[in-house]
């Protein structure tokens, strides 16, 4: 399988996380290939990263995103970044909070579902890269 990269370019508002799912829809039009648990746990981490970005990174003048996704016949990649301000965050390995707690889940939930999650500032944008290594591709290696 040669790689292929899909590329979305969006602003919120007034676009929201249904456009994401919509844009990841089509990305796997065009890899009937990808196991569906690997298609699940990558899309439900990236959707879950761009709702976080929508929902907390708006400061009152919207925020711009860029999305690209590539597949290969090892992994899924995928970068997001968005024009927010840093906000002061810092990359670790986060722990599910408490059952009652209302927030603080996002991060470790990402992390759990794909093999790899970055952040980093890079001029005036933040920049996340998500990995997830194919079902086939472990199996392989076994």
């Amino acid at each position: 399988m040669t790689k292929h990269e899909n590329s979305f370019f969006f602003s919120s508002p007034p676009t929201d996380v249904d456009a994401v799912h919509d844009f990841l829809h089509e990305t796997w039009a065009l890899h009937p290939d990808i196991d569906e648990m690997d298609r699940m746990a990558f899309e439900t981490a990236l959707v879950e990263l761009a709702s976080n970005v929508i929902q907390h990174a708006d400061t009152g003048d919207g925020v711009t995103c860029a999305l690209s996704v590539s597949a290969d016949s090892t992994e899924l990649r995928a970068q997001f970044s968005d024009t927010a301000e840093a906000g002061g965050f810092r990359m670790r390995t986060a722990t599910m909070p408490d059952d009652l707690a209302e927030s603080g889940r996002g991060l470790a939930f990402m992390q759990m579902l794909v093999d790899e999650v970055r952040y980093e500032r890079v001029e005036d944008r933040n920049v996340w890269s998500l990995i997830k290594k194919r079902a086939a591709s472990e199996a392989s290696a076994d």
